[in-house]
């Protein structure tokens, strides 16, 4: 017995050089009951309920001769000790979870997820369908269990119930329960690993998530940014829209935390380009406005949606976009092309003459004139069904 006690306290024992401050000891919902016991009798104790976010508790149980008392609550003694992996982690500084005294008289108990299952012990004595059973008399236990190995903790209740049998065949005898709970902090917050798989499913579905090759660093920042923000309660309440926001916003942070954004950019590019080959301006539009609106847009992205914008006949769009990229860069010939077309289109003339007369003489790349280009996209403009009297008046201008 000796040993097995002095194997018992080497798990019990702590540092504070393991600390891990993810979670506290809920000292305020913990258990503690002083029962009595008659002979050979059979009793069932239930926990105080569970708080949201208990992981791991600790558990003590003594037996005490009449007028004894507890050297120190279970409370006080785990103060000593910052989380739950310091029990059984050993030290030289231990600090003994296991009562310090207890009485002559033993018993056996067992543990029940269920109040149904705890009435059938007491009833009948069985323990097939406990959780934990300590089928050889004791004076005094404690035990540490935890979510990931102990079915007690299965999520599915918020309590648990002890079972007692006394092994006095004559007197009764006084049991002290005691139970602390172990709080992670973020699943207090209601974000079970269920709840945190949900928002991070619904990540990947978005469009955005769609765009990249591994989604997961994204989708695991952007649900990182929610729970610490919100508790999952409070996430559920929000409206519809308000939960999109929501997204949204932490979208546009995770972007640039996870280095995903040049990627996404280069494939929404070659998707543009394809639907502009294709004729279908109005949807590369879109795909241009989402590299824009995440500010990662080149000179050649404002070219390419106020091309776009021109095709479609929202010129006033197209010079809002053209200028925005000629501030970006005013060499690029591009721009300042479609620049001219959309001063023209616009009616504003004597705008557009300025640009096409400048660099009438350079090339906008190093194969194709200027003149070139722009005799390009006025058979461009008129095959989209854009006409302008101004076309010929442009291309006698610039051949001068």
């Amino acid at each position: 017995m000796t040993k097995q006690l002095l194997l018992f306290v080497t798990l019990l024992v702590t540092t504070l050089s393991f600390s891990q401050q993810d979670g506290y000891w809920d000292k305020d919902r913990s258990t503690t009951k002083e029962i009595n016991v008659s002979a050979r009798d059979r009793i069932i104790i239930k926990t105080e309920d569970l708080p949201l976010g208990t992981t791991e508790i600790v558990y003590r149980i003594t037996l005490l001769d009449e007028n004894q008392q507890l050297a120190s609550s279970l409370v006080s003694v785990l103060k000593s000790i910052p989380d739950p992996t310091g029990i059984s982690q050993g030290s030289a500084g231990a600090v003994f979870v296991l009562s310090k005294i207890s009485g002559d008289d033993k018993c056996t108990y067992a543990i029940f997820s269920t109040d149904k299952l705890a009435l059938e012990y007491k009833d009948s004595g069985k323990t097939l369908e406990s959780c934990l059973v300590q089928a050889e008399p004791v004076s005094k236990d404690a035990k540490r269990l935890s979510v990931d190995k102990s079915s007690c903790l299965n999520g599915n209740s918020n309590a648990l119930w002890f079972g007692f049998e006394s092994k006095n065949w004559i007197m009764k005898q006084k049991i002290v329960l005691e139970v602390v709970p172990w709080v992670d902090k973020k699943l207090s917050r209601g974000w079970s690993l269920e709840n945190r798989k949900s928002i991070i499913d619904q990540c990947k579905t978005s469009n955005l998530a769609q765009k990249m090759s591994n989604s997961d660093n994204f989708c695991v920042c952007v649900s990182e940014r929610i729970q610490a923000k919100y508790k999952f309660q409070e996430f559920q309440k929000l409206l519809p829209m308000e939960r999109s926001k929501v997204f949204k916003d932490a979208g546009d942070v995770c972007l640039n935390e996870t280095n995903a954004s040049p990627a996404i950019s280069a494939d929404l590019r070659k998707e543009a380009s394809l639907l502009i080959k294709n004729g279908k301006y109005g949807t590369a539009i879109e795909k241009l406005a989402l590299i824009i609106n995440g500010d990662k847009a080149t000179v050649l992205d404002y070219n390419a949606i106020g091309s776009c914008y021109l095709f479609t006949k929202q010129y006033g769009k197209a010079l809002k976009y053209l200028q925005a990229g000629e501030k970006l860069d005013n060499t690029e010939l591009f721009v300042q092309l479609n620049l001219a077309h959309a001063y023209l289109l616009n009616d504003n003339y004597k705008e557009a003459k300025k640009i096409y007369k400048k660099y009438q003489n350079q090339n906008v790349t190093d194969s194709l004139s200027w003149i070139q280009k722009t005799e390009q996209d006025f058979k461009a403009f008129q095959k989209a069904g854009i006409q302008n009297e101004d076309f010929e008046r442009v291309l006698r201008l610039i051949k001068e």
